[in-house]
């Protein structure tokens, strides 16, 4: 069995779009890709993917992340007295920027002391966060295409996969055929596996987080082969997640620092899911534009899916 660095040298994208690149494999959505992406609405129908942005989130108590705090700054008690009796609210946030549905950037992961094309882990540092690889430079990709549900869970005939379940290029293959669609070039492929139903219908943060099912490292030689520009699911990591084994993340390792994949966490395909179901469709222009954070390694985002 290849280990992940075998399989990241043979994957490798480092110099495929020059020694410079920062955005790696966005790089495979071109102009000419986004209108034939816009083509894929046809009935206006608008699928929020993101979770709500609040203290009842998603994250679970003494992690290393917390969910985001919302305060005020200014409400109508602070203008008393004004000539104009204005009314006026102002507030801020404060929030790890990976707590909510969101992308993982370049500099998010690596190993051997390098980040996605040679860029130094160095590169990374407490005052100035990423100097090299910012999450801020995918705002020129947008992040926009075709975006493709392959639902595994559905493949499985389950409304969510087992814990440490791991989705072999066969059962991608096997939903692309259920479902009559072609994964292709510069696609953004989701992943529906069901696991956010733990949070979304059981309340558990707990259960959300204690591993997860997801996509095996083989699946990677299918998304390299197919020039997806994007990949993203509604667990927690993209790739499957045994609580009782201490294993790392062998495959962001692999998509993130030897690919150049930017990995969207924690969508919601529910709802998107049933309609694809019901029509039969499961294309559709997606869109998640980052926040321009200078120095982020990831950022917050609200993915939206038309059809």
């Amino acid at each position: 069995m290849e280990s992940f660095r075998d399989v990241g040298r043979r994957l490798s994208n480092w110099g495929r779009w020059g020694p410079e690149d920062r955005l790696g494999t966005l790089n495979h959505i071109t102009p000419e890709r986004i209108v034939a992406a816009a083509r894929a609405i046809r009935t206006g129908k608008l699928f929020d993917l993101g979770l709500k942005v609040g203290s009842a989130g998603i994250q679970p108590a003494g992690g290393a992340r917390v969910n985001p705090v919302h305060l005020m700054n200014i409400t109508s008690l602070d203008l008393r007295g004004r000539d104009d009796n204005a009314v006026v609210a102002d507030d801020y946030i404060f929030m790890p920027l990976q707590s909510v549905t969101q992308w993982d950037g370049l500099a998010h992961f690596g190993y051997d002391g390098m980040f996605y094309n040679g860029v130094p882990a160095e590169t990374v540092t407490t005052m100035n966060g990423s100097t090299v690889l910012s999450i801020h430079q995918i705002a020129a990709k947008g992040v926009a295409g075709r975006g493709v549900l392959l639902d595994v869970a559905a493949l499985k005939g389950v409304e969510r996969l087992p814990r440490a379940y791991s989705i072999t290029p066969d059962e991608l293959d096997a939903a692309e055929a259920r479902q009559g669609i072609k994964v292709g070039p510069g696609d953004i492929v989701l992943v529906r596996t069901g696991w956010i139903r733990h949070f979304t219908v059981d309340g558990s943060t707990a259960a959300y987080w204690d591993g997860a099912a997801g996509l095996g490292l083989a699946c990677a030689q299918w998304l390299h082969a197919r020039d997806v520009a994007a990949v993203c699911s509604d667990n927690w990591g993209i790739e499957t997640k045994d609580p009782t084994r201490n294993d790392g993340l062998p495959l962001h390792a692999v998509l993130i620092r030897d690919m150049g994949m930017t990995l969207g966490e924690i969508l919601d395909l529910d709802a998107l899911a049933e309609d694809c179901a019901a029509d039969g469709v499961w294309e559709f222009f997606f869109t998640a534009p980052p926040l321009k954070v200078v120095g982020g390694v990831g950022t917050p985002i609200t993915p939206l899916a038309l059809k």
